[in-house]
């Protein structure tokens, strides 16, 4: 990509992106600008997403989506994972370029093979919606389990829902009691209220062995999936 006529620095070369991203964190957007500018052209490629968030919300330059996606896609394209995601939302809600779902689903799936938990559960849900391409519960079910695998609750309670009623995988209660269980804990209600009514049908010995499962998990596993990335919706 050429000719990204970003707003030119004001400060002092040598800073560091780390520099950059505690002063963005602090509010200091036009000295994080500044770096990340700076960073971006020596060949950074998540200076270049930072320079991308910054033009798509306003954070110390005008709002500019163009420009936005522009970075996005210059960031994407030289691996940057983070970019990556944003980059296949902003295809999909045609957000600073024209929409093109197709492209976008292309570049969540990148994203998602590469370990990003915001792009698994993104193009999980348009997969199992089928209104990008043709469903694929298949390969849905394997993004939602890899972003429940991380810790995402959504992703745990999709997961469960998908081995309740055999979506992209074979029906498994116990499965199913696993990840709806450990997203209830988050709160989820469609999970809760889905949970209720498998336990209700699970035999004792079934229900033992889901504990158990249960259990195991907790203790392999730590924290959650926070993720700050861009999230598409299917309404």
């Amino acid at each position: 990509m050429t000719d990204l006529s970003l707003q030119e620095p004001s400060g002092k070369l040598g800073d560091t992106l780390m520099d950059g991203v505690a002063l963005y964190e602090a509010g200091k957007f036009k000295a994080a600008y500044d770096i990340f500018y700076d960073c971006a052209k020596a060949g950074d490629a998540t200076s270049w997403f930072w320079l991308s968030v910054m033009h798509m919300y306003g954070d110390g330059v005008a709002v500019d989506k163009q420009m936005g996606f522009k970075c996005c896609l210059k960031a994407a394209e030289m691996g940057s994972v983070q970019a990556q995601t944003n980059l296949g939302v902003m295809y999909i809600q045609g957000d600073g370029v024209t929409e093109d779902a197709r492209t976008g689903l292309m570049w969540l799936c990148r994203a998602a093979d590469a370990g990003d938990t915001g792009a698994q559960f993104n193009a999980a849900t348009l997969l199992s919606a089928g209104k990008v391409e043709d469903k694929d519960l298949e390969t849905a079910a394997k993004y939602y389990r890899m972003a429940a695998e991380s810790g995402y609750f959504p992703a745990q309670a999709r997961l469960g829902f998908s081995y309740r009623n055999g979506f992209g995988v074979a029906k498994d209660c116990q499965q199913a009691f696993l990840w709806l269980t450990l997203a209830s804990q988050h709160g989820a209600g469609s999970a809760i209220s889905m949970l209720e009514g498998l336990v209700s049908e699970m035999t004792p010995d079934e229900l033992h062995r889901g504990h158990q499962m249960v259990e195991k998990w907790m203790q392999e596993h730590r924290g959650g999936a926070g993720d700050v990335r861009f999230r598409v919706s299917t309404n």
